[in-house]
């Protein structure tokens, strides 16, 4: 596969879960990647060297995505690296939970700074950089679309703003010939929500086809997103949630 030959990605979160799913998903499609994470040490740099085994330049950048400065840090050092930026996925998410009443107002912050702030703010440093035919994916949640269960609504926000943010700028970018699109995946096996959770079995029972997503499913769709196949595809959101909102 060679898809992404010669393009340059950023994938923020890419250390582990659906953001190292991506990471060597763009990898094995030709790209060169730069990732973020951040305090996974060990687990960031062992990823970085499998990407390595398959040819690609590779770069690990520590940053918390809660720092306006070290989110705008990563995109700057990504084009000085290696040399220029075609693809930024913004990966990077929390999740926090509970009754709206009993969130704490440092829980809402998270939230807000993590899952739109940063999301904004990597797009604005990326956008000078990005060529004709560039791409910015945003990943975002099936839970923008359907609150299906409580517990998670100031999440859902966060995920919700994704889509605003994706058509608006979507439309800025298109005369550039830049597409900009959001994913939004649905129950998937990470140890952020793992399929043998508490909560699991709750919403294994929304699923239309049963069973949670693998984060390769949702990798899948990014590389299809940023290759050439989707070079038509801009403004609008692709759920992959195996029926859950259905």
């Amino acid at each position: 596969m060679s898809k992404l030959a010669g393009k340059k990605a950023l994938v923020t979160g890419g250390s582990r879960g659906i953001g190292a799913a991506i990471v060597r998903r763009l990898a094995a499609e030709g790209a060169d990647i730069a990732f973020t994470y951040q305090r996974s040490a060990e687990t960031a740099q062992a990823l970085a060297r499998e990407i390595e085994g398959l040819g690609r330049k590779v770069i690990a950048l520590q940053a918390d995505s809660a720092d306006p400065a070290a989110v705008q840090h990563s995109v700057s050092a990504t084009v000085e690296r290696l040399g220029g930026l075609d693809i930024l996925v913004n990966n990077a998410g929390i999740a926090r939970g509970g009754p709206l009443e009993q969130m704490t107002l440092e829980d809402i912050d998270a939230l807000l700074n993590v899952n739109i702030r940063a999301v904004v703010l990597a797009t604005r440093a990326a956008i000078p950089h990005l060529p004709r035919g560039g791409r910015i994916i945003n990943i975002g949640s099936n839970l923008a679309e359907r609150v299906a269960y409580g517990g998670v609504s100031v999440y859902s926000m966060t995920k919700s703003a994704l889509i605003a943010l994706t058509k608006g700028v979507s439309r800025e970018l298109g005369p550039r010939g830049i597409a900009v699109t959001l994913v939004n995946p649905g129950s998937t096996d990470t140890d952020m929500n793992p399929a043998q959770g508490p909560r699991a079995e709750m919403q294994r029972g929304l699923i239309s086809l049963g069973h949670y997503g693998k984060p390769e499913d949702i990798a899948a769709a990014v590389a299809f997103l940023a290759g050439p196949d989707a070079a038509h595809v801009t403004g609008t959101s692709l759920t992959i949630d195996g029926g859950q909102n259905a």
